[in-house]
């Protein structure tokens, strides 16, 4: 009897330490967000599964609690409910750094704030180039999003060659950009916005920042007034996931870490892998020909592919040699014009807001395709050119550099790079 559960304890272990050490791997958030995404675009383009797995995600779901205005569909669901969750959790980690962490500095915390300012530019530019004086002319906001989900997926294959400080930077940037994305959307290509909600969400968000400076340490007193919030800025017009952010930084210093420890595995496995399954159920067109001649594929691939990285970088670049921004710790500026092709990642939001700019199939389905093309070729790029780092190996004083953080129970990083000539 003992011989029989020794061999099946000793089974269970050899079955569940893979998994184990695979999650416990930062290159496995990358590798399951690839994975989910070429399985739903495969799914939606078999002519077998393609009306059943594209419908799943716009099945209306009949929630109705009273006169209540909820998500319908499991898409909604996941962009606007969980991806809130995923927003909550990255602008915690982005408060422990710009508080105690890698951005604590005015310099740096100011350099992913110029540098998404950069990466949002630079794109709407190129695309006015190619679409100024035509109908297309509002899709300028389509190559200014960077999605943060797939970019730092992305980042997390390169493991150990890419420094925390690195994955800090591109978090922040990522999530400003983001966050400009969302003020594009609510300002240009939202029709109406809701003024009574807006209000309400403010007088709630008032009440969160109230309990902070009362020093209230009890999560759950934090968690209606934040429920209110989502509700009003999802009514109001303005997409949801703000409420995320304005959540995290209004949160106790003190309790961030327990938050972060609890939401880590749920979020980066569950929540993250859900996203790209149902963002990415998307029918790609029989004939590419004509999409790659319009010059909204134009615009938004060299939007996205080109002008990303060159707006991010020559702000950066600008910045510290002003004196106004100062460098991640022991990063230089050829790993930034890396984190830059990785802004070229725009996918979901990108593709959000096309559906915004246009009000036909056609021009959609091009700007949805050229996204989906120049976020591949951004991804691909960046993570080769990244990869021709490797990192030195870890001083004596490292501990004195201030490398340990959130990310370093996230997502591992190495805390430098060094260029090796291929």
């Amino acid at each position: 009897m003992k011989n029989a559960i020794f061999k099946i304890e000793k089974l269970h272990h050899r079955m569940l330490t893979p998994i184990r050490d695979f999650l416990a791997d930062s290159r496995a958030i990358g590798i399951i967000l690839i994975g989910c995404t070429v399985l739903s675009l495969v799914l939606s383009n078999l002519s077998a599964t393609n009306a059943a797995y594209m419908g799943f995600w716009q099945k209306d779901l009949n929630l109705h609690l009273g006169s209540l205005n909820l998500p319908e569909n499991p898409l909604a669901i996941i962009n606007d409910v969980l991806m809130t969750c995923f927003f909550f959790l990255v602008g915690m980690e982005i408060k422990r750094e710009l508080t105690i962490g890698e951005l604590a500095s005015f310099k740096k915390s100011l350099l992913p704030v110029l540098a998404a300012m950069g990466g949002m530019v630079c794109p709407a530019i190129i695309f006015s180039f190619f679409n100024g004086g035509t109908p297309y002319h509002h899709g300028w906001g389509i190559p200014m999003a960077t999605d943060i989900a797939f970019s730092l997926g992305v980042l997390s294959l390169l493991g150990k060659r890419v420094p925390v400080q690195l994955k800090i930077f591109l978090a922040a940037l990522a999530i400003i950009d983001d966050l400009g994305a969302v003020i594009t959307i609510a300002v240009f290509y939202t029709s109406k916005l809701t003024l009574t909600y807006l209000l309400t969400g403010l007088t709630a968000f008032a009440s969160v920042i109230a309990l902070n400076l009362f020093k209230v340490k009890y999560t759950i007193l934090y968690l209606i007034p934040g429920i209110i919030l989502w509700y009003c800025i999802f009514n109001s017009g303005i997409h949801p996931t703000i409420a995320g952010v304005l959540m995290a930084f209004s949160m106790p210093l003190s309790g961030l870490a327990k938050l972060e420890h609890r939401l880590h595995y749920p979020v980066n496995f569950m929540i993250m892998p859900l996203f790209a399954l149902a963002n990415t159920a998307i029918a790609l067109p029989s004939h590419f020909g004509n999409i790659f001649t319009s010059t909204i594929s134009l615009g938004v691939i060299f939007g996205l592919i080109a002008g990303k990285p060159i707006g991010i970088f020559l702000f950066s670049w600008a910045a510290t040699k002003l004196g106004l921004a100062s460098l991640p710790s022991r990063t230089g500026y050829k790993q930034l014009l890396g984190i830059g092709m990785l802004g070229g990642i725009g996918f979901t939001m990108s593709i959000f807001t096309s559906t915004l700019a246009f009000n036909t199939d056609e021009f959609q389905v091009i700007a949805k395709v050229s996204v989906i093309c120049a976020s591949v070729v951004s991804g691909v790029v960046g993570y080769k050119y990244l990869n021709r780092f490797e990192p030195l190996a870890e001083h004596k004083d490292a501990k004195q550099i201030g490398l340990k953080n959130v990310f370093e129970n996230s997502v591992s990083g190495s805390p430098a790079l060094s260029y090796r000539d291929s």
